[in-house]
């Protein structure tokens, strides 16, 4: 479960987001980032019940690092004012598919799927969905898929893809850049002890589509 501590200090993160701040209270940094590693550790041991290649991974090569990268982006604050994961065959830095665990109090989220993804791999992907649109369809239309869901969502191109025409029944997703799906989470699931359970029920309806994705990759 996720400490009251851990959202107390992001909270006040928000709203003191500058070096100064940060270094005087690198204690409850410190806390709070234990805290979320010791929580998604218990999703990794979850998460085997969906892949074995989890058993090789640790927190640390899920969760990301608090810093902002500034150098271009027009927003300099110098730290994320939330706490995130990602769980993928490759850990954090994995380009193929995987799950997402977002935590930042009042807008914390679980999903995941295949975010802006190089152009080789978003080819096949396009491919995949194009060869087995009916299997497609089946699990983004699944009675849990869209009880947990509201649908796929990434940015997406004006016109078709090169070699797909405007006709194609598949052509609303073969436009699609990323393929994204968003749970939100009340925060105080995050507090309970069942907190690791729920975050992979959400994960575990999610797995037939990441599954999908990560086929056309393999």
């Amino acid at each position: 479960m996720i400490q009251e501590g851990t959202f107390q200090f992001l909270k006040a993160l928000k709203k003191n987001n500058n070096k100064v701040w940060f270094e005087e209270h690198r204690n409850e940094f410190a806390m709070a980032k234990m805290n979320f590693e010791a929580f998604v550790a218990q999703v990794l041991q979850k998460m085997l019940e969906l892949d074995v290649v989890f058993a090789e991974q640790s927190p640390k090569d899920c969760v990301y690092r608090i810093y902002r990268d500034v150098r271009f982006s027009k927003d300099k604050t110098p730290y994320k004012p939330y706490l995130s994961a990602y769980f993928s065959h490759g850990g954090r830095k994995w380009e193929g598919a995987g799950y997402y665990c977002h935590l930042e109090p009042g807008s914390i989220f679980v999903g995941g799927g295949l975010w802006m993804p190089a152009t080789g791999i978003l080819k096949n992907v396009r491919q995949e969905i194009d060869y087995n649109f009916k299997e497609f369809q089946e699990i983004i239309q699944g009675k849990q898929f869209k009880k947990a869901f509201d649908g796929i969502e990434g940015e997406t191109l004006q016109k078709p893809p090169k070699g797909y025409d405007v006709t194609n029944p598949a052509i609303e997703y073969l436009k699609m850049k990323s393929f994204i799906c968003r749970c939100p989470v009340p925060d105080k699931v995050l507090l309970t002890k069942s907190a690791s359970s729920e975050v992979f029920e959400i994960f575990k309806t999610l797995a037939p589509l990441v599954n999908f994705l990560n086929r056309a990759i393999d």
